[in-house]
């Protein structure tokens, strides 16, 4: 601020203010960070088993849709952690849940490593799939209480950008530990997420929001009292199309690119298929970051509606790709593949904004954790049926059918209100448009 003369004196003085707090200072800077190293973990410890896919079924013998049952257990007990932890973060706290859930995946990731047949792999990663779907619960809803409004959108697409990140160490981790020692190293690598949790106890607060919430924590059954039942069962049946057409799609490409020709896959081997899978993660990345920027400045709704539109697109192109474009099949899924990643996975960051924008304070967590988590339960039989048309009619034909429920999460989207620039505290007052 520019100096002013006291009267009377000749005297110049600039008034005191506060300094702003540096970066690593920052709450909302600090709640990102936390929330982002989080998934991005957290997707490592998930996506370790979809690279590992191949090497499982050698070691014990298991069809295409029994490997695919160990991920729907995943993704069943997500949807178990992602309510519980949703109530409990409104409870007890966004900070302490997140630091409960990362340290449950990490146990997880570490038991399968003991895993010993198809039921230990199916126990094992269902503890991981509590954690997961408790972290981004908790992680989510911190990072949308600590943001305004304007920028919400940009921020939690940047926590939600990790999952790229996390997709590439998992292939990094791959490729490294795999062929040199082997699937039970490569898990045992996924303890390593719990020591993120002695940063964010130390250094991450809890959102303003949350410590000065007029109230006690909801009862979830809350989340279907008359002024919020339709955003609920609208937004739980929008989670469920496009989480069973992301994980049905996305469970499967690392197996797809690894597969033999003769069943439909691309033929590579574990190193290629690590660095395809990075080419679409960087596409993934820039995917969920321009969602959030367009997000923010034209709507979460048709945003959203343009990525699934397009996903629906690419998705059969790339699954046939095989099928007909003989030698020329590895260029062109190199040069697909970021596309994949652009549009079939960036557009995530509209529950983490959206849900949190439906919901007051005191049933936030709860409001996030049900709807997401409900959809990815009810979507946990994608992994299942995409394997089991696999076995009948190959990897690649199989992945096709994804394409059919992101045209429905296109059309689900226009049941929902659209909340750009919707103020929390408004929503506390129960004022947000409908």
């Amino acid at each position: 601020m520019t100096g002013r003369l006291r009267p009377g004196l000749n005297i110049r003085y600039t008034p005191c203010l506060p300094p702003s707090p540096r970066i690593w200072q920052d709450p909302k800077w600090l709640s990102l960070a936390a929330a982002f190293f989080g998934f991005l973990l957290d997707a490592m410890d998930v996506l370790l088993y979809v690279f590992a896919i191949q090497t499982l079924k050698t070691e014990f013998g298991l069809t295409n849709a029994q490997a695919g049952l160990a991920s729907a257990a995943t993704m069943v007990a997500s949807s178990l952690g992602g309510v519980v932890a949703g109530i409990a973060s409104d409870r007890i706290g966004r900070r302490r849940t997140l630091i409960y859930t990362i340290l449950i995946y990490s146990a997880g990731s570490g038991g399968t490593a003991l895993a010993n047949g198809l039921a230990g792999l199916i126990f094992w990663r269902a503890i991981v799939g509590i954690g997961l779907g408790g972290e981004w619960s908790a992680g989510a809803t911190l990072v949308a209480e600590t943001w305004p409004s304007h920028l919400r959108a940009r921020a939690v697409s940047f926590m939600q950008s990790a999952w790229a990140f996390g997709y590439m160490a998992a292939a990094g981790l791959a490729a490294w530990i795999l062929p040199r020692w082997g699937w039970r190293w490569l898990f045992l690598a996924g303890v390593l997420p719990a020591l993120l949790t002695l940063l964010i106890r130390a250094k991450v607060p809890e959102p303003e929001i949350w410590r000065r919430r007029a109230g006690p924590a909801a009862s979830w059954t809350g989340l279907f009292a008359p002024a919020l039942r339709s955003r609920t069962l609208f937004s739980t049946a929008l989670a469920t199309a496009v989480l069973f057409g992301y994980w049905g799609l996305f469970t499967w490409l690392p197996g797809f690119l690894s597969a033999p020709r003769e069943a439909g896959g691309a033929g590579f081997d574990i190193v290629k298929t690590s660095g395809w899978i990075v080419a679409m993660q960087c596409g993934t990345f820039f995917g969920y970051n321009t969602f959030g920027w367009l997000a923010d400045r034209f709507g979460r709704r048709p945003a959203f509606c343009w990525y699934m539109i397009a996903a629906a697109t690419l998705t059969p192109l790339y699954g046939t790709l095989p099928l007909w474009a003989g030698e020329g099949a590895a260029t062109g899924l190199l040069l697909l593949g970021p596309l994949i990643g652009f549009f079939g996975t960036g557009y995530f960051s509209i529950f983490g904004a959206m849900l949190a924008e439906l919901y007051p304070t005191n049933i936030r967590g709860a409001g996030q954790g049900f709807a997401y988590n409900a959809g990815r339960g009810l979507a946990a039989s994608a992994p299942y049926l995409v394997g089991a048309v696999a076995d009948r009619s190959g990897l690649g034909l199989a992945l096709t059918l994804n394409a059919a429920f992101f045209l429905i999460a296109a059309a689900l989207v226009f049941r929902l209100p659209e909340t750009r620039a919707t103020d929390l505290e408004t929503v506390d007052g129960e004022t947000v448009a409908s």
